[in-house]
């Protein structure tokens, strides 16, 4: 890893859609049979750009409840119909039990991000040298190499920075896709370039969950990658924070040339992991030099980035989101975005700070009811340091918090997280807890001196009915749990639709 101030080479040169191939043939695995395991967003969109590239899928999922890819029509290409699949025996889903033999057959697996390597014998399969592949790899493979990505991760922010980002290139009319672990998977990207390769567009901001790393990727490959910050989360996956910080590394794996990584300073559990990598990139810190430090009383961004001629600030006063901590936000995705090196300064993103808005479920304004009372939706914050930045961020806004559901798995013999909510918790007007983990959550704030009022409701409805009789004119009432959804909702997206339709029935 290199640690000297970022370069970057010669300017970026424009390039017509016109001369924008993809990188691969339309059919490059005709012949081949290629295995799809896990059949949600990212399967099946795995599934269609196998179907176009060629092959013979084989659709898998423990999920017996789930229909047969066969029955999608949006599998298909439009030159093509199910009967024409059906015919030439080119698609079949499994569902339920599996035998795991048959995957020995296939030429390529391609894996779900929700699909852990215990299962159907992958890891005996990957460390055999099969062909074992992410979604996100599999879907890199195919995309333009002239095509510049963006990559983040991190515990927490990585939804806002990734959107934040892509606002901020769309507004400066840079053609974009958005997604992997945010929204649309990797692979409809890849589809859209395998299928138009004269329409492309020209950056990918791609958010990556530590589950789509914990598969090497060879062909993932970020002109620019961000590690947020690291704090202890799906440690029921990934057992320990050092198997956790080496999985999100991975990310750097890549980072080769004139690369940029973009880590924060100070994590010594991420330092460890960054240390043990071998790629070669150039480092900016978030909160040193070379990279962004963030003034957030003058509510500044100062960059430096001397070797691309970007020494220089942007004005976050501009800003209308709620919190304090998307000022940060915004200054990183400004940094990430500048690092791409397409011809995008300070001022140009300085004049469309005011446009940037949130994503859904993380501090959203949802609703102003006539009792003055504004309503802010959370949902996204499933861990307790999440709701910990979403909490310091409310300064100056009495609210009434909402938290609970089902606490993630940390370290058995040591604190469960909560404990560093009573300090901001103590500024605001009260606390309700709920779910099935209400009870541990309660008992755990009362006892480390806690003194706001805090009651406790069964689920998520009556702790809206409790905290519309706790607060006053002009406070909040926000949701912003500090735990997974899974004991009352399918999601936290779900959570916080539902949370949504409450506040409007104020």
């Amino acid at each position: 890893m290199n640690l000297q101030p970022l370069r970057t080479g010669k300017e970026t040169v424009s390039i017509p859609p016109s001369k924008i191939q993809s990188c691969l043939p339309k059919h490059d695995l005709k012949g081949h049979s290629v295995a799809i395991i896990g059949l949600g967003k990212s399967g099946i969109s795995a599934a269609r750009l196998a179907l176009a590239r060629g092959a013979s899928v084989l659709a898998i999922d423990q999920n017996e409840n789930l229909g047969p890819l066969e029955a999608f029509n949006g599998l298909i290409n439009a030159q093509e119909n199910i009967t024409d699949f059906e015919k030439h025996g080119r698609l079949k889903t499994i569902l339920g039990s599996f035998d795991n033999e048959l995957l020995k057959e296939a030429d390529t697996i391609v894996v779900s991000p929700g699909v852990p390597l215990e299962s159907y014998g992958l890891l005996s399969l990957l460390q055999s040298g099969k062909r074992v592949m992410s979604e996100l790899d599999f879907a890199a493979e195919v995309i333009p190499r002239r095509i510049k990505i963006l990559a983040v991760t991190g515990t927490n922010g990585k939804s806002t920075v990734a959107t934040f980002a892509g606002q901020m290139l769309d507004h400066l009319d840079i053609k974009i896709f958005v997604g992997g672990n945010l929204g649309v998977p990797l692979s409809e990207a890849a589809y859209q370039c395998l299928m138009s390769p004269l329409r492309p567009f020209q950056v990918a901001v791609v958010e990556v969950s530590s589950y789509q790393l914990e598969i090497p990727n060879k062909y993932f490959h970020p002109s620019v990658s961000m590690i947020l910050n690291l704090t202890p989360d799906h440690l029921e996956r990934h057992k320990t924070m050092r198997n956790y910080a080496m999985t999100k590394c991975r990310l750097l794996s890549n980072m080769n040339g004139h690369k940029i990584g973009i880590l924060p300073l100070g994590n010594p559990c991420l330092n460890e992991a960054i240390s043990e990598h071998k790629s070669e990139f150039n480092v900016a810190w978030i909160g040193g030099n070379p990279g962004v430090k963030i003034d957030m009383e003058a509510k500044v961004a100062n960059f430096d980035l001397p070797i691309i001629r970007c020494a220089s600030q942007i004005q976050l006063g501009e800003m209308k989101t709620i919190g304090s901590h998307n000022y940060h936000n915004a200054a990183v995705a400004a940094l990430s975005v500048i690092g791409l090196d397409i011809g995008i300064n300070a001022a140009a993103i300085s004049s469309i700070i005011g446009k940037l808005r949130t994503p859904s479920h993380r501090m959203q304004i949802v609703h102003r009811d006539t009792q003055g009372i504004t309503w802010v939706d959370d949902s996204k914050a499933t861990n307790a340091e999440a709701t910990y930045t979403g909490l310091v961020g409310l300064k100056g806004l009495k609210s009434v918090i909402l938290l609970g559901g089902i606490t993630k798995v940390r370290d058995v013999n040591g604190p469960n997280g909560f404990e560093q909510l009573v300090k901001p918790l103590n500024d605001h007007r009260g606390v309700i807890t709920f779910g099935s983990s209400g009870m541990m959550i309660e008992k755990t704030l009362t006892a480390n001196g806690l003194t706001v009022p805090c009651q406790r409701a069964q689920n998520l409805k009556d702790a809206v009915s409790m905290a519309k009789s706790v607060a006053q004119n002009g406070d909040a009432i926000v949701l912003s749990p500090g735990c997974a959804s899974f004991d009352e909702f399918r999601n936290f997206e779900h959570r916080g639709k539902v949370f949504q339709e409450l506040a409007l029935l104020s």
